[in-house]
C-alpha cells in the first residue's frame, strides 16, 4: 500500500500535480494534498487566495483525499515531518523555477532532508 503525498501551492494549475498523484494510486493507496504558506499570511483579508483554497479543495475531494493547508515559516521541515507522520511513500512536487536539482535550492534541499524511504517525485513545469 502506497501513501502519496501532492505538494501544492494556491495556483491553479496544481491541478495536474493532484491528476499526477491520483494516477499513481492504486485501490488500496491513499493520497494527500498539502499546502504550507507562510505563518503570517492571511487567507481572510485575500478573496483570490480563498478562491484558490475553494479550488484545491474541490479538486482535492474529486481526487478521494482531504486538503490539509497549514502555516509555517519552514516548508521543507513541515513536509518533511508529515510525510514521516503519514508514512508516506510517495511525494509529488512540481518543478521549481531554478533549472537545476541540487542542495542549493528547494528541491535538493527536500531531497537532502526528506526520508530516505519516500519516492520524491518531481512533475515537470508545463511549457
Amino acid at each position: 500500500m502506497e501513501n502519496i503525498m501532492v505538494c501544492v501551492t494556491k495556483q491553479r494549475n496544481c491541478q495536474r500535480l493532484i491528476d499526477y498523484g491520483k494516477a499513481l494510486m492504486c485501490d488500496d493507496d491513499s493520497i494527500h494534498i498539502i499546502h504550507v504558506t507562510g505563518s503570517d499570511y492571511n487567507f481572510l483579508g485575500d478573496s483570490e487566495e480563498n478562491k484558490a483554497l475553494e479550488f484545491l479543495y474541490e479538486k482535492a475531494r474529486e481526487a478521494g483525499a482531504d486538503l490539509t493547508v497549514l502555516k509555517s515559516d519552514d516548508t521543507i521541515s513541515t513536509l518533511c515531518s508529515l510525510a514521516k507522520d503519514n508514512e508516506i511513500t510517495k511525494m509529488v512536487v512540481g518543478a521549481s523555477g531554478e533549472a537545476v536539482d541540487n542542495g542549493g535550492n528547494f528541491l535538493g534541499e527536500l531531497r537532502t532532508k526528506l526520508d530516505k524511504a519516500v519516492e520524491l517525485i518531481i512533475v515537470p513545469s508545463e511549457r
